[in-house]
C-alpha cells in the first residue's frame, strides 16, 4: 500500500478585496488548488477586514527555493499593485496531516450569477432560468474563481456590449473566462495572452470544457503580440494592472477597429485619475466608469 501524500501549506493573511491576487501569486506549478477562508474552526479567525488565502505543495516539491519564491512573489505586490497595505504580508509554512487539500476549495465554494451568466461547476446539474448562459468553471488553479469585483464588472461589460460575429481580445487573460464568456454571449471568437505560461493550459481547458475551444485561442505572449499580428478586433477586455493598461494604450487602441468598444478593469482606486487622464489623450472615450469598493472598471469606445 503506498504512502499517502502529505502537504505543506503555504498561508497568507491578506486583506479583503485582495485575494485573489494574493492567491495568483501563490499559483505556480508546484502548487495545487487555492482555499480561502479560515481552515478550520480551530484556527484563530483572521483580523477584521482580512481573510485566510492557501495554496497546497506535495511534501516531495517542498524545498527551501521554493519558499523562498513564494515569499518573493507575495512581497513584489505592494509595489506591482501600487497598494501599501499589501506591503507586510508574510507567507506562512506548515506541515498538514494526508487530505486531498489539492481540491478542498470544493467545500466552500458556490456557483454564483452575473446576469445572466451563471457560473457553476462542471457537472452540476443545476436549473436555469430562461435564457441564461451556463459557464462551467473548476476554481482549484492558479487563477481564482471569478469572483473578484474586477471580473464581475468585466463579465458585465461584456453581458452589454458583445454582439454577433465580434471579435475580442482579452489581453492578459489569466483563466481565460473573459474570452470564453464572450464566446458563449455571442462573439464570433476570441484571442486570450498572457506572459504567465501557466495561464494557458486553464484557458485551453475552460474552453473545452465550455465547448467553446475551437472558437478561443490562447497563447503565452505579452503586448508586443499586437506589433507582430496587427490583426484588429471589435472589442479588447482587459482585467490587469492599471500601469499596464496605460503603458500598453497605443497599442491596445491600435488593435481596436473605429468604433469598436473596450473594457478595462482591475485598476484601484488611487490610480483611477492617472488612468483616466491617460486614456482621455488617445482616441478611446470612456463612456462608463463604475466603482465596486476600491475597484474601477472603465468602458467605452474607440472614435469612430
Amino acid at each position: 500500500m503506498s504512502e499517502p501524500v502529505r502537504w505543506i501549506e503555504a498561508r497568507v493573511i491578506a486583506p479583503e478585496g485582495w485575494l485573489e491576487l494574493v492567491a495568483e501569486a501563490l499559483s505556480i506549478d508546484a502548487t495545487a488548488g487555492v482555499a480561502f477562508g479560515r481552515p478550520s474552526l480551530a484556527t484563530d479567525a483572521a483580523p477584521e477586514g482580512h481573510d485566510f488565502v492557501r495554496v497546497f505543495v506535495p511534501e516531495r516539491a517542498d524545498s527551501a527555493e521554493l519558499r523562498s519564491e513564494l515569499e518573493s512573489r507575495v512581497a513584489r505586490l505592494a509595489v506591482r499593485a501600487g497598494a501599501p497595505e499589501l506591503a507586510d504580508l508574510r507567507v506562512a509554512f506548515r506541515e498538514l496531516a494526508p487530505e486531498d487539500y489539492a481540491t478542498s476549495w470544493r467545500k466552500n465554494w458556490k456557483p454564483f450569477r452575473v446576469g445572466r451568466l451563471c457560473v457553476v461547476l462542471p457537472g452540476e446539474a443545476r436549473r436555469l432560468r430562461s435564457g441564461d448562459v451556463a459557464l462551467a468553471l473548476e476554481p482549484g488553479g492558479a487563477f481564482g474563481s471569478g469572483r473578484h469585483p474586477t471580473t464581475r464588472e468585466c463579465l458585465r461589460a461584456i453581458q452589454a456590449r458583445v454582439r454577433p460575429r465580434e471579435r475580442v481580445l482579452d489581453a492578459g487573460s489569466g483563466s481565460g473566462i473573459l474570452a470564453v464568456a464572450a464566446v458563449l454571449l455571442g462573439a464570433e471568437s476570441a484571442l486570450g495572452f498572457d506572459v504567465d505560461p501557466n495561464a494557458k493550459p486553464y484557458a485551453d481547458a475552460l474552453a473545452l470544457q465550455n465547448g467553446v475551444a475551437s472558437r478561443c485561442t490562447f497563447t503565452t505572449a505579452d503586448f508586443a503580440l499586437l506589433d507582430r499580428d496587427r490583426a484588429e478586433f471589435d472589442a479588447v477586455v482587459a482585467n490587469i494592472y492599471a500601469d499596464v493598461i496605460a503603458s500598453e494604450l497605443a497599442r491596445v487602441s491600435a488593435a481596436l477597429v473605429r468604433g469598436g468598444w473596450f473594457a478595462f478593469s482591475g485598476c484601484i482606486e488611487s490610480r483611477a485619475g492617472e488612468l483616466v487622464e491617460t486614456i482621455s489623450r488617445s482616441e478611446l472615450r470612456i463612456e462608463r466608469e463604475v466603482a465596486c469598493g476600491r475597484w474601477r472598471t472603465f468602458v467605452g469606445t474607440r472614435s469612430g
